[in-house]
């Protein structure tokens, strides 16, 4: 079935898309059976199976929105060495199945919280490109006002609570959120994401402890790249299989690269922790960045492995190949929907550039609580520089 006999329908993924791909979206529902490229492996539990269902709604969606998400992060590299974007900033390419396959298993009542690897997993909740770059820009209307820069996305409204710069920081409050969860009765659940970096780090161990007391719906998620930083695993953890780390709370090893046994393994994650609490699911992927912009990335690794895993494992290249396979789409067609994809981030670019910069005086909001009168003063302790409300 070509995109010629394709037809405009809404989508089950979290963003709005254009109204130019519309005509991209199937109305043909009919399931599709996948299977995934590499079995799972679990500890403590049974493995889900590797078989999933999906339609060719979902495997277009799927390569539009993960072409899109690899588009903008290429984009965000030219800005930064445009000097248009100033300080940190750490690139997702290579690990966009993470982001994809888990939107789809769960809904916007379920809490997302990572590290400051986070551009694509904001787009995937529903952010626009024109916040992303806003913010990276810090411009006004970025999603965190222009204040919070590449490592601090927001969107409350569908429950995802950043975008971390302190390394596993947020797995302790991503815990809290699921104990909030569990009080309140809100049948939901919490993906509380962290790198094979931070996953020797004291405070996963006693956050998870207390999932594991309490039963709360937490699912700790490591995204193993292999690298935190530039320090490869095996050098720094004596057991690199993270799943296992739980020791007494159950996990399951998931191919990071394939989008749809991430789809599979959040979905039984899902109904595991609501059932009976915590699990560790561990997403073996890759990025094709360095850490962030001050890594060339390829000084710790040799180049013939990037292009290895490029040519193997590459996420998009996959979901493609199915979608050929599966004769729902022509290369032509595709190329056409990356050519809109290319135009789209570069209008959100452009409108972004022409936002405005923050207000000197947002410097003071949300910093202090509001009533307390008070004052900022210059570097002499002299001059009084402002007068807060």
């Amino acid at each position: 079935m070509a995109l010629s006999r394709l037809s405009s329908r809404s989508t089950g993924i979290s963003r709005p898309f254009s109204a130019a791909f519309s005509r991209f979206l199937s109305t043909d529902t009919t399931p599709i059976t996948i299977e995934t490229s590499l079995p799972f492996t679990a500890h403590l539990c049974d493995p889900p199976s590797r078989s999933v269902e999906s339609s060719s709604q979902e495997l277009l969606t799927f390569y539009r929105t993960m072409a899109l998400m690899r588009r903008m992060e290429i984009a965000a590299d030219s800005l930064y060495k445009a000097k248009l974007i100033r300080g940190f900033c750490h690139l997702y390419d290579g690990q966009e199945a993470v982001a994809i396959g888990m939107e789809a298993a769960i809904t916007k009542k379920d809490a997302i919280i990572t590290a400051y690897r986070d551009h694509c997993l904001f787009l995937g909740r529903g952010g626009s490109l024109h916040e992303v770059f806003s913010e990276l820009m810090g411009r006004q209307d970025g999603c965190s006002k222009g204040k919070g820069g590449s490592m601090h996305f927001y969107k409350k409204e569908s429950s995802f609570y950043g975008g971390h710069g302190i390394v596993g920081a947020q797995v302790p409050l991503g815990v809290g959120i699921a104990f909030a969860q569990k009080y309140s009765k809100d049948e939901a659940v919490t993906f509380t994401m962290y790198g094979d970096g931070a996953a020797n780090q004291g405070q996963l161990f006693e956050a998870l402890n207390i999932a594991a007391l309490w039963d709360l719906p937490a699912i700790l998620v490591c995204e193993n790249n292999h690298y935190g930083m530039g320090t490869a695993e095996w050098r720094a953890a004596k057991s690199p299989s993270y799943y296992k780390r739980g020791d007494y709370v159950p996990g399951l090893k998931v191919d990071g690269m394939d989008a749809f046994a991430v789809k599979q393994a959040c979905k039984f994650a899902k109904d595991h922790a609501l059932e009976k609490g915590p699990i560790i699911l561990e997403m073996d992927t890759y990025r094709y960045h360095g850490h962030s912009m001050s890594d060339p990335g390829s000084t710790y690794r040799t180049r013939d492995e990037i292009s290895g895993v490029r040519q193997e494992r590459d996420p998009i290249e996959r979901i493609k190949k199915l979608v050929l396979s599966h004769d729902i789409a022509t290369e032509k067609e595709l190329k056409d929907m990356e050519k809109e994809i290319r135009k789209e981030v570069d209008d959100a670019i452009a409108k972004a550039k022409d936002c405005p910069m923050p207000e000197p005086s947002e410097l003071f909001t949300n910093v202090y609580v509001k009533g307390y009168g008070t004052e900022s003063f210059g570097p002499d302790r002299k001059e009084v520089k402002a007068a807060l409300p």
